[in-house]
């Protein structure tokens, strides 16, 4: 499929998951109106340091949309799906497209245990606290945890690389996981600055 694509390092999409987008620049402005005329998709994806695509993003579609008084447009997407970039292609619009493979979101019924959300918890907090980041996780601690673990890894200020290793993980234990492994070297490294200082 022809997918319009928003490369945007840091705002990473996953499935089942919203992302609010502020669109100012006309090129991006060009790819709603675009995708607002087809099927409402875009591609949310990030850039290598080269400029590169990355190989998998995720495809969102629009499901609310406002226009400001100063031509901005107010969208929120809906992830759908992860894609894997076939190819870039040649078009007429201001806007980068590629032809994508929608890929399957595999059925995954892993359950959490306790202890794992407890744990994730209690690293995060420990996180949150060195980054300074101001927020309350009682309001998260009462949803299901692969709700929880996509919205970390999608408000936590992560290197483009761990949100992209998060992004490809094929399974919520993978992510998981994953996540720990980003906490617990960010934990790890903090420590070690305090004892050099």
């Amino acid at each position: 499929m022809e997918l319009p694509i928003f490369p945007l390092n840091g705002a990473v999409l996953f499935p089942d998951t919203s992302l609010p987008l502020n669109i100012f620049e006309k090129r991006y402005l060009e790819m709603v109106d675009h995708a607002l005329s087809k099927n409402r998709f875009i591609g949310m994806i990030q850039t290598k340091d080269n400029g590169q695509l990355f190989n998998v993003g995720c495809m969102g579609k629009i499901h609310s949309f406002n226009e400001t008084s100063d031509g901005r447009y107010l969208i929120s997407l809906q992830g759908i799906s992860c894609f894997k970039v076939m190819e870039e292609l040649k078009t007429s619009y201001n806007f980068r497209s590629v032809k994508a493979n929608k890929l399957d979101n595999k059925i995954d019924n892993y359950i959490f245990s306790d202890d794992q959300k407890n744990l994730l918890l209690k690293l995060y907090a420990d996180y949150i606290s060195i980054k300074n980041i101001n927020l309350n996780l009682k309001d998260i601690e009462n949803i299901e945890m692969d709700q929880i673990i996509k919205f970390i890894a999608m408000v936590s200020p992560f290197n483009n690389i761990d949100k992209q290793a998060l992004l490809e993980a094929d399974s919520l234990l993978e992510f998981f996981n994953k996540l720990l492994s980003i906490f617990e070297l960010e934990l790890a490294g903090d420590i070690s600055s305090k004892s050099i200082n």
